[in-house]
């Protein structure tokens, strides 16, 4: 489909002349993003699984890349530094055509390279890609209330606090609400608006 054209390889260049690609992700991909997966499951209590816990085989992870690339709605972008996968960014709608305008999106980045403007090159590519598509105009995401530095990132961004639920998390015995947020786009440009 022609949304499809939209998603492109971008070359940026970071704050500490690390150069960062940031491209959409191919089936080819699936076993390194599976060992990605992993890593960050060990690194971070911010995402909603553990080590072990993701649950995909590499046929499977493949085939879902696949079905990414056909969707216009839905995104899986990949940050590499130096040929390693440093981040992603996961964005899917809903199917129907009531839901299809919004959809959620996750962050992934490994420890290791947090605090080097990572997380807005991604966020900065999702809402631009979102806001030249034809359908999208509401992104919404998930996180933790403890989450101070991703909450200060969307909120950056423009995204609003819409609610908060509790015990989304159940972590080491204890229960974590999450903020909702979401940001909604202005059909008649690639501009975002908090509502």
């Amino acid at each position: 489909m022609q949304d499809n054209a939209l998603k492109t390889t971008q070359h940026i260049l970071l704050k500490n002349n690390l150069q960062l690609i940031l491209r959409p992700a191919r089936p080819e991909d699936a076993e390194p993003l599976l060992a990605f997966v992993e890593q960050i499951a060990g690194e971070s209590e911010n995402i909603t699984f553990g080590p072990g816990e993701f649950g995909m085989s590499v046929e499977e992870e493949r085939a879902f890349l696949r079905q990414v690339a056909m969707t216009p709605t839905s995104l899986y972008l990949i940050a590499e530094i130096d040929g390693e996968i440093a981040g992603t960014l996961t964005f899917s709608t809903g199917k129907r055509p009531r839901i299809q305008h919004a959809g959620e999106f996750g962050i992934s980045i490994l420890r290791k390279y947090w605090n080097l403007g990572i997380g807005s090159q991604l966020l900065a590519y999702l809402i631009a890609w979102a806001g030249r598509t034809t359908i999208i105009r509401k992104i919404n995401l998930r996180v933790r209330v403890d989450n101070l530095a991703a909450i200060h990132l969307y909120e950056k961004f423009g995204f609003a606090h819409e609610g908060r639920i509790s015990r989304e998390f159940h972590i080491r015995g204890q229960f974590i609400d999450a903020y909702h947020m979401g940001l909604a786009l202005d059909p008649s440009s690639e501009t975002a608006t908090a509502r």
